[in-house]
Formats: structure tokens, sequence, C-alpha cells
């Protein structure tokens, strides 16, 4: 049974010396999230699990946004950050990348891949392993959610008669095109979480397969419905993603993945969750033998590895080291090498 698989939990009480904190959180999107979101949500999270901790959060973001537990003021674009970010924070938490000078101390998360040689900030923050080493960096945080948002999954559901794919379909390096290459060598239907049929922004793209079903950009209870019922996530991914939320996500409900190997994949994918490969026929044959994943083992391992407390954790961590003086970096991050190809691999 899937209750035999468990993960020991390391959260544990702050023994930092710096309590109380008042910590300002800077994104451009509108908070909070209406509809997937990926990094307004982890924005989200983060603000609330630090306010859970007892420090006092501002969040400065797009104009129209509104938190509850947290003072919101307006993000203007055309002005500079250093006259907008309140001298009465302790420190700034940047969601987006910025060399100007501001006047309290900051850390800058990059949510993002950057394929030039322009350096990033010394105290850049990335997602992952696989991502901080691409930009000669060790300093990374895996993103986190707030699983009690996300429901109760029903892991003993013998019903999941289809597979999916989360992801803006309409950007190529998510791959829709190899999912439903998969799906059809598995002989499996597909819902597609974030895309439509007929598809323009790309030129003129549309799907006859009626096994194919796309669902459009979906959230809320619609979403985690969709999700509950899947058998499985396909990710075949053509970048090196940074991290993942899909993955995480779909592990939540119990569903194993199956992706390509790249960026951070191999990081929240292990052996007991899924298949990484960038062959079509191998994830689908490994797709058609999903039983033997335990949705239990999958499950634990969201619920405990990215947890939005945890996630909290491991920046408190950093904005006590910037608070004391040092930088995170020894040098500026940059891209180590410039990939020339535009997709990575993937054999169709």
């Amino acid at each position: 049974m899937w209750e035999e698989f468990s993960f020991r939990s390391r959260f544990q009480p702050s023994t930092l010396r710096f309590v109380g904190m008042h910590i300002c959180l800077v994104e451009n999107g509108l908070l909070p999230v209406s509809a997937y979101g990926g990094t307004e949500r982890v924005v989200w999270y983060l603000a609330a699990q630090l306010h859970q901790l007892g420090h006092r959060v501002t969040l400065l973001c797009k104009p129209g946004s509104s938190c509850p537990f947290a003072r919101v003021l307006p993000l203007n674009s055309q002005l500079p950050l250093a006259a907008q970010i309140p001298t009465d924070c302790d420190i700034a938490h940047l969601h987006f990348p910025s060399h100007e000078q501001l006047p309290i101390p900051a850390i800058i998360t990059n949510h993002g891949n950057r394929n030039s040689l322009e350096p990033f900030p010394l105290n850049t923050v990335f997602l992952s392993k696989n991502h901080a080493s691409r930009y000669g960096s060790e300093t990374f945080v895996h993103n986190g959610l707030d699983w009690d948002d996300y429901g109760k999954p029903i892991l003993e559901r013998p019903l999941r008669r289809y597979a999916h794919f989360l992801g803006n379909a309409a950007w190529r390096v998510k791959n829709v095109q190899g999912a439903m290459a998969v799906a059809r060598k598995a002989q499996i239907r597909l819902m597609v979480l974030g895309g439509k049929r007929l598809n323009l922004k790309m030129g003129f793209r549309f799907t006859l397969d009626p096994r194919v079903h796309f669902c459009g950009m979906v959230g809320g209870t619609r979403k985690l419905e969709l999700l509950r019922n899947s058998s499985a996530l396909l990710f075949p991914v053509r970048w090196h993603e940074p991290f993942g939320l899909a993955v995480i996500e779909s592990m939540y409900f119990g569903c194993p993945v199956f992706a390509t190997p790249y960026g951070a994949l191999p990081e929240l994918v292990d052996e007991g969750s899924g298949t990484l490969s960038s062959s079509a026929a191998e994830l689908a044959y490994s797709l058609k033998h999903s039983n033997r994943f335990s949705r239990g083992y999958c499950h634990e391992r969201a619920r405990e590895l990215f947890h939005a407390r945890r996630m909290t954790m491991n920046y408190l961590v950093l904005y006590e080291r910037v608070l004391n003086g040092e930088s995170l970096n020894s040098r500026n991050p940059v891209l180590q090498t410039v990939q020339e190809e535009k997709f990575l691999p993937w054999n169709q």
C-alpha cells in the first residue's frame, strides 16, 4: 500500500537570529493568481509562509493586486525600483533580474533561462542545482507550494483513463507534440491543460487526433479535478527546465511523470516517481507499465520535498546571509555555455 512510503520531514523550528523581519517581495505579476501563474503562485505562497512565521511582508506588485496578510504597493514599471521599495523593510526579494542599486539589502530569484553572456547580480538565486550550475553558481532554492490549497488526492481511485500535459502548449520548447506522440504510442487519451486545438500563435496548427482533448488555460478547481483524475503527466520538454511546477503539482495527485531528462527534472523525478528519456518510444513503454509506480510515493515525495514551508525556510537562510553582509555568489553568475541549438534532442 502507498502508506508504506514516507519521507522524513526536515521542517525544523527556525534557529535564525533574524526574527520578525520586514521583507519586501517584488513581483511584476498580479496577485493573487487567477489562473495558472507559475511565478506569481510561488511568490504568494512565500509571502504567506513568511507571514505565518511571524515576519512582516510588503508586496510590491502589479497594480490591482490585493492580499489579506500583507501590505500591497503598486509596482510602477516606469519608475526606478529604488524609489518604490519602502526603506522601512529589512530586505528586498526581487523575482526578476535587476542590476539597480537598491536602498536596502536584496536578493534576486531568477525564474527563467537566459541564453546570453550577460551576468547576473551577485545575490542571484536559482531554482534548482542544474539551473544554478549552468550559470556557474551553487545557490538555489527549490520551489514549493502550499498543498493545503490543493485538497486531498484520491490515490486509490482506480479509473484514471487519461494522461495529461500541463504547460503553455503554444511554447514549442514545452513540446506538446511530443506528449501527443507518447500518448499515441501508449494508446491512451491525453488531456492538454494549457492549449487549444487550433493554435494561431505559432502559425496555423490544428490537431485532428480525437484522442487528444484540449482544455485551454485552466486553473482553480477545474485544473485540480483534471489532475486528480489523471493517470500520469507527460512532460517531454526540449529545453533545460529551470524547475517545473507542473511536475510537482502532478506528483502531489499521485501521477508518475514521464519526461525528458533536461534541466531540473532529474532533481524532481526519481526512479520511484517516473521515467526520464528523450525517446517517445521509451516513455510510451514505461507509461504502458505505469502501474509499477506507487501513487502514494509520488504524492509523499511532492508533499514533503516541495512544500512552501521548506522553500521559505531555505530563503530565510539566504536572507540572513545577506543581512550579515555576505554575497550569495563569489562572482557574478553568468551562462557557462551558450546553447546553439534551438531545441534539445527528442526522438519522436
